[in-house]
């Protein structure tokens, strides 16, 4: 499978951006999916993750009331809605996916759970 991410860019302290990540090939929904991030000279940030099905989700501590991930198995996209946003969330965010079993209800919280990685899509939060 093959990501791209799209929809960041310059937004004010309190606003709102919603990211969206495109998936190519087959088969979409045989794949979990997760949202990551990355500031300047820090690590990879779980943000976000959702199950192969849709019905379970989880969300990294800082983005936990925020954060809203949701998918679209019929147009093979997840979508991440950032509200309430901070400058601290700004970085370079990344959607991944992960080969999955079907019905599985597992949602993937960690970088080295996820083999599928697309390009990043940049969010600046000014204050």
């Amino acid at each position: 499978v093959q990501l791209q991410a799209y929809g960041g860019g310059l937004v004010q302290a309190g606003g709102s951006l919603r990211l969206s990540c495109a998936a190519s090939g087959r088969n979409f929904r045989k794949y979990a999916m997760g949202w990551f991030r990355q500031a300047p000279g820090k690590e990879r940030e779980f943000i976000a993750g959702i199950s192969w099905g849709g019905g379970y989700t989880d969300y990294g501590d800082s983005v936990k009331g925020r954060f809203t991930i949701s998918r679209d198995n019929a147009k093979n996209t997840v979508s991440l809605q950032m509200n309430s946003l901070k400058p601290e969330d700004t970085a370079v965010y990344s959607c991944a996916a992960r080969d999955e079993y079907p019905s599985s209800a597992y949602v993937y919280t960690r970088v080295s759970e996820y083999g599928h990685w697309g390009q990043g899509t940049q969010v600046t939060v000014s204050s």
